[in-house]
């Protein structure tokens, strides 16, 4: 029994240890945001409407761009069967919300799982387990495992596809990165095109193989997969990544996003996606020749990438675990020559860096924790808002601000609850229609009362005493309730001073 023990922790003891933290991330902060608002949408509605399309979501709220349903479609297969039984007990949805994210992450870790594997052949035990140690104590890439994002989705078909770049199966890598490309993200093509010119001038692929395998896999993705498939879901002839490259790339629309300078991906993200990996990726490169023609593709992606003016950390979080590879590779060497003359010197700092990444990723894990204020806000009002014994419909308008930060679908309730997103509403209008409460940006608005303030993070704050980082935190979302409900006004509510 012990030894069965053994060999069971010996082959998943690392997946346990990742995905336990992703888990976490997952009860702990269990919203979702704006960006990540189409996928977990589109997730509800197949579970809950199934083929009933007129009630989905992205036909009355489209958002800028088209994406597609096939990561969707996916992930909610996965997560159909506990989604099933929660419904038969007449669970919360909310908790449907956990089982899609955790099958979400049980796929992208699945997929960083042949990946390390991968490193473990290549590299060596000790280069795996400081990957993983890595991995563990940086925030982004497990916080992020578990959320809907077509980044995400993305990465992990690219996680295949760096597994079968170590294993030297280059055309199945080259294949995985075109599947990602042209479904997911069609940024993958800057990763995508400098991974096919090294293996090209390496000697590693033909030119006349790799056209004629890319092509054919290209052709089967666009025409069998997402353009039959979404063009079903979204009623009309589409390609979506073709429209998200076109308004990226080509009318350059996404800077309406805002922008960053050339040098920020390289200054502000990778530092905060990295942390301790970030000074080690690169003394990496120097320790270990082997790695070079790793990086050099991951990282000609993000230099192409600083191109674009506008940038989000989460577009570049593909190359973490190439970059995390080159890290760990310094890590033992590091680890193996302490007690050396230089080495022992760099020892200590390796440990430290480790600690301040742990302590970083402490400190962003609280941060994020709460920036998800209308999903808390939605929350208390299920709990304090609904009367007893009534049979009234209990009608809430949730403005674009609060659905854009932790409000999505799945945090709806049943009867008596409805729910209203109607956009361009000013506020003086609200008090003509008829709700019973708002979840709003707005502290005060005429005909409704503020009943409660639901705080949000802010920014962070340092002092000299203990804790020295403090989260600063304000006010971020209301509850409004109507004065002209008397109901309403009865309650005890902690209000909004």
């Amino acid at each position: 029994m012990a030894s069965k023990s053994s060999n069971f922790l010996e082959r998943y003891g690392y997946d346990l240890l990742l995905g336990s933290i992703a888990a976490f991330y997952v009860f702990m902060a269990p919203y979702t945001k704006v960006e990540e608002s189409f996928n977990v949408q589109a997730m509800h509605d197949i579970l809950y409407h199934r083929h009933h399309l007129d009630n989905y979501d992205h036909l009355e709220f489209p958002g800028v761009v088209p994406r597609t349903f096939l990561g969707a479609l996916l992930v909610s297969s996965l997560a159909a069967p506990s989604v099933l039984a929660m419904d038969l007990l007449h669970v919360s949805k909310i908790y449907s919300l956990f089982a899609v994210r955790l099958a979400l992450g049980g796929v992208i870790l699945s997929t960083l799982r042949f990946f390390r594997l991968q490193v473990r052949h290549k590299f060596g035990l000790q280069v795996e387990a400081f990957f993983v140690i890595l991995t563990a104590v940086q925030f982004h890439l497990l916080f992020y495992c578990t959320r809907p994002l077509p980044n995400v989705l993305a990465l992990g078909v690219v996680n295949l596809a760096y597994g079968y770049w170590l294993k030297e199966k280059c055309y199945a890598a080259i294949n995985c990165l075109i599947f990602a490309t042209v479904i997911f993200r069609c940024d993958i093509l800057l990763l995508l095109c400098p991974l096919g010119l090294e293996l090209l001038l390496t000697r590693r692929i033909s030119l006349w193989k790799a056209l004629k395998c890319c092509s054919l896999c290209a052709i089967f993705c666009i025409g069998c997969l997402t353009v039959l498939v979404d063009s079903i879901m979204w009623k009309r002839l589409l390609w979506p990544e073709f429209e998200v490259f076109w308004f990226n790339s080509v009318l350059n629309r996404s800077s309406e996003w805002g922008t960053h300078p050339f040098h920020w991906y390289f200054t502000s993200a990778l530092p905060r996606l990295l942390l301790a990996a970030y000074p080690l990726f690169l003394l990496g490169v120097l320790l270990d020749r082997r790695i070079l023609l790793f990086i050099l593709p991951v990282f000609s992606f993000v230099l192409l990438y600083s191109k674009l003016p506008h940038k989000e950390l989460r577009f570049i979080i593909i190359s973490v675990p190439i970059f995390n590879l080159s890290a760990a590779i310094a890590a033992t060497r590091v680890y193996n020559n302490r007690k050396k003359t230089y080495w022992k010197f760099l020892y200590p700092i390796m440990l430290g860096l480790l600690l301040i990444s742990l302590g970083c990723t402490v400190i962003t894990f609280m941060a994020s924790n709460e920036n998800y204020p209308s999903g808390h806000a939605l929350k208390h009002l299920h709990e304090t808002g609904q009367f007893a014994n009534s049979t009234n419909e209990l009608w809430v308008h949730i403005d674009t601000f609060s659905a854009m930060n932790g409000i999505s679908r799945f945090c709806e309730n049943k009867f008596p609850w409805r729910y209203s997103k109607e956009e361009g509403i000013p506020p003086e209008e609200l008090c003509q229609r008829n709700f019973t409460y708002l979840i709003n940006e707005h502290p005060a608005i005429d005909g409704f009362k503020c009943l409660l303030a639901e705080n949000g993070f802010s920014r962070v704050r340092l002092r000299t005493g203990f804790p020295p980082i403090l989260l600063v935190k304000e006010p971020k979302v209301y509850i409004h309730g109507n004065v002209r409900n008397k109901d309403v006004m009865h309650r005890n509510w902690p209000g909004c001073s």
